[in-house]
């Protein structure tokens, strides 16, 4: 039974550590999703936490959960420098300019010395250890659930809905619109921080715009309803390349083309609350119906 783990581990370690590592990362863009904010510096966010992190490590005697912590604040304190006149911005608008927002932040680590140029970091210690992602999951899920049923979680689902609505009915919009925005940062720069010290190397193409899209796919996937959601998307999608072998060259065509069909035939995502309670509504009418 102990040499079959080992072989398991040996193989699938990898894919293990990127369903968790892209369940944070889904669970970002979840955050700003529910607050009806269509944003795409994500990726963006999940680099500057991960150079930050890797930089601190490599350069200083810190230990790494001062790394982490480091990674998970910078991106915040950005999100909130950019975020006051970002999202006066909606829809369309405000996509374009996180999207932007994202170039320039490549720009800029691309020509950079300090962050290795086009080479990126190379040799960050090896410090994520399973139990990390999984505590930090935990966590995150935990204090997200929590928002749900509060007062914050209740303004960002009406903003969601009615924004001016909600602006009638006193709610601070643009500061709930802040809140998730930096929340959503923060958790994508954790995210960055454990995926550089697992795989030993960043570089600027890991944070740009095809991430960002991915990003995007795994929580409109799996649907925004809930925090169920996100997990699925991002776990149906991080394994889906192993099944898939054959069609590894296409994985970004194969992603646009699963978003496409998401949008136009579940625009919920697959994990929609209402839809599966119809369901079951349906099914057992339908044996009470052949019952009598």
């Amino acid at each position: 039974m102990l040499e079959w783990w080992d072989g398991f581990w040996a193989i699938y370690s990898t894919v293990i550590f990127g369903i968790g590592i892209n369940a944070m990362l889904a669970l970002s863009i979840y955050l700003t999703l529910s607050c009806g904010l269509l944003s795409l510096a994500n990726a963006a966010f999940m680099g500057i936490g991960a150079y930050t992190a890797s930089m601190i490590s490599m350069q200083t005697a810190l230990p790494f959960p001062l790394a982490l912590l480091a990674g998970a604040i910078m991106p915040a304190i950005v999100a909130l420098i950019i975020g006051i006149p970002t999202l006066r911005l909606s829809g369309v608008y405000l996509a374009m300019a996180t999207l932007g927002f994202g170039e320039v932040v490549r720009v800029i680590v691309l020509n950079m010395e300090i962050t290795g140029g086009p080479m990126g970091l190379n040799g960050i210690p090896q410090k994520t250890e399973w139990w990390h992602i999984v505590l930090l999951l935990a966590a995150i899920l935990f204090i997200l659930a929590r928002m749900r049923r509060s007062k914050t979680g209740r303004a960002f689902e009406a903003i969601k809905e009615d924004e001016i609505a909600a602006r009638l009915m006193g709610v601070n919009v643009g500061g709930y619109k802040l809140l998730a925005f930096v929340m959503g940062a923060s958790i994508a720069g954790i995210a960055g921080g454990l995926n550089a010290h697992y795989t030993f190397t960043i570089g600027p193409g890991n944070y740009a715009f095809e991430n960002a899209v991915d990003i995007l796919t795994m929580a409109v996937f799996g649907g925004t309803s809930n925090l169920i959601g996100p997990l699925i998307g991002s776990s149906s999608l991080t394994l889906l390349p192993e099944f898939m072998h054959s069609l590894k060259d296409f994985r970004l065509a194969a992603n646009g083309l699963i978003l496409i069909l998401v949008i136009l035939y579940l625009p919920k995502g697959i994990w929609d609350p209402a839809r599966i309670r119809n369901f079951r509504k349906k099914l057992t009418s339908s044996s009470s119906g052949k019952v009598s």
